[in-house]
């Protein structure tokens, strides 16, 4: 591919901005065409991108001079346009979820692994100082054997602030889809994949009403359940209790804790990249600060890309198609489990990725 990987982006909505920050900043990297449902918008990102092209999607994902394609399309979309863009030779870094099906991100991990590309998805949160300083003092022993974990993301939903959250609240979307990936790849890389899964969900109401933007007012349906809790049974014998919620207006709940014969521990948002991680020793009864002893520095969204980038074996890739495919397994089956009534043995595994030694740098290898 040479030193300087040719990205093309496709999708310039809101989470472009960070992408685009995280990978400008850098000379290793080089965005070369922006693409985008709105032709305009895409001109306009790209405008402000030295040496980008706006081109129409189609034309993007042709080009022979692209060689990773950032998928920053809706979820609906993720498949579809990982699909051609594995078809035409490039690799694929995506925003989350892999898809909004099952057989879908199977489709896509299939086709990646026949043609020999590349492919990566968010979250890329989880390779922060936050989770992965939480993963380091699990590593060390320091809790002793991992018991239990709970993971809490509780909030009233995004139609307070988000000016066009329709997708939210479609087939897709809802709370486990769109902010599960976060707190499920976390457990994953902090107590390794899920063998089953039990879930319940419900909906507190069929319409939501957009509070800000040029719709304010409007009333859209809610076709998603809007609470979803499920057990994760792990494959080392950890259980994780699992809670995310549109209908919560608010929660004092650690994002994560982690529970061993010897010591638990407070891990910070895994929406974010850094945080305090706290630990209590059997016999203590205060919560002690842990210094930052794992993670990328300073990291921001694209960190995932850079790192599948720099990677020199498919197995080094930390944010992985095949951890956001069992990702997405373990949200289905949650869902699969909320709608009959029983425990979802998983098909999928992953391997638990490699810990990110502290302030690690990159050095982009040839794909």
């Amino acid at each position: 591919m040479g030193n300087a990987p040719r990205i093309g982006i496709i999708g310039v909505g809101v989470i472009s901005k960070v992408y685009l920050e995280t990978l400008s900043a850098r000379g290793d990297v080089a965005i070369v065409a922006i693409a985008d449902l709105d032709m305009a918008r895409a001109a306009a990102v790209a405008a402000e991108v030295p040496g980008a092209r706006a081109l129409e999607v189609p034309a993007l994902l042709a080009d022979p001079d692209i060689d990773v394609v950032l998928n920053l399309t809706i979820p609906a979309a993720h498949a579809e346009i990982a699909l051609a863009a594995i078809a035409h030779g490039k690799h694929v870094y995506g925003e989350k979820p892999l898809a909004v099906d099952l057989a879908s991100g199977k489709q896509v991990m299939d086709a990646a692994t026949a043609a020999g590309v590349r492919l990566g998805s968010a979250p890329d949160t989880v390779l922060g100082t936050g989770t992965q300083t939480a993963r380091a003092v699990i590593d060390a022993g320091r809790i002793g054997r991992p018991i239990a974990a709970t993971a809490t993301m509780a909030s009233p939903g995004p139609e307070s602030w988000h000016p066009n959250p329709d997708f939210y609240f479609l087939p897709g979307g809802g709370p486990l889809m769109d902010m599960g990936p976060y707190y499920i790849s976390a457990l994953i890389h902090l107590l390794g994949p899920v063998t089953a899964v039990v879930g319940s969900a419900s909906r507190l109401r069929d319409e939501r009403v957009i509070g800000s933007g040029p719709r304010a007012g409007v009333r859209i349906p809610v076709d998603v359940d809007t609470h979803v809790t499920g057990i994760l049974e792990h494959a080392n014998g950890a259980l994780s209790t699992l809670t995310t919620s549109f209908d919560s207006v608010k929660s004092s709940a650690s994002p994560i804790e982690i529970h061993g014969e010897a010591g638990s521990l407070s891990v910070p948002d895994p929406n974010m990249f850094s945080g305090e991680v706290r630990f209590c020793a059997l016999g203590s009864r205060e919560w002690e600060p842990v210094d930052d002893l794992a993670g990328y520095l300073d990291a921001a969204r694209g960190i995932g890309l850079l790192d599948m980038l720099a990677a020199e074996t498919d197995a080094e890739v930390r944010a992985s198609g095949r951890l956001a495919l069992h990702t997405l397994e373990v949200m289905t089956a949650v869902l699969e489990s909320a709608r009959t009534g029983s425990r979802v043995a998983l098909e999928t595994t992953v391997e638990r990725p490699p810990i990110v030694p502290l302030g690690s740098s990159f050095e982009l290898t040839e794909l």
